[in-house]
């Protein structure tokens, strides 16, 4: 069986450096989860930074649709590299975004489309043959979101980070950019 890596942690706490830190093999497969908004220099800013720390030898993959994700970590073999997923944050905005949940507005197939992304994910994960490293933001630390949607990403994040983690033969936890195992 190959070896699942769950890294969490909060904001610029150091989840994506760490996670990339545990692949120490020439080849990675980096997959970013992040789709790329035309009118945000920050965000660009952001990926930009990702990438310049990524070794040239390393693969990446954009998989910023929801379905590519699971598509991609179901069709692995024992043989390939390592991948690196980051961020499952990200992904599922994604899924969020495309069931036009965010105010409220999503209707009854758009919840079913928000369960059935993130029980793909989760038998993607499980029954990936590849070593897989997966990087997540922490969401359940903090204050109560004040916001419909800030509660709806922080209550659908925390639920996907538990079910990926009960599938995960490691679980890290970044604080203050300290990486805590929790198993």
């Amino acid at each position: 069986m190959s070896s699942r890596t769950l890294v969490l942690g909060g904001a610029r706490s150091g989840k994506s450096a760490h996670a990339e830190g545990l692949l120490t093999e020439a080849t990675v497969t980096y997959v970013a989860t992040a789709r790329r908004y035309p009118d945000d220099p920050d965000w660009d800013a952001r990926i930009a930074q990702h990438v310049a720390r990524r070794p040239s030898t390393w693969h990446t993959v954009e998989a910023s649709a929801p379905a590519d994700l699971p598509a991609l970590l179901t069709a692995t073999q024992y043989e390939d590299p390592p991948i690196l997923v980051d961020d499952l944050s990200t992904w599922l905005v994604g899924v969020l975004d495309d069931a036009n949940a965010w105010e409220g507005a999503e209707d009854e197939h758009g919840g079913e489309a928000i369960a059935s992304g993130i029980d793909a994910i989760v038998r993607s994960v499980a029954t990936c043959r590849a070593r897989l490293v997966l990087v997540t933001a922490e969401v359940g630390l903090g204050v109560i979101p004040s916001t419909r949607s800030g509660r709806l990403f922080r209550d659908h994040l925390g639920a996907l980070n538990a079910r990926v983690a009960e599938v995960c033969d490691e679980v890290i936890l970044l604080v203050a950019g300290i990486p805590l195992k929790l198993r």
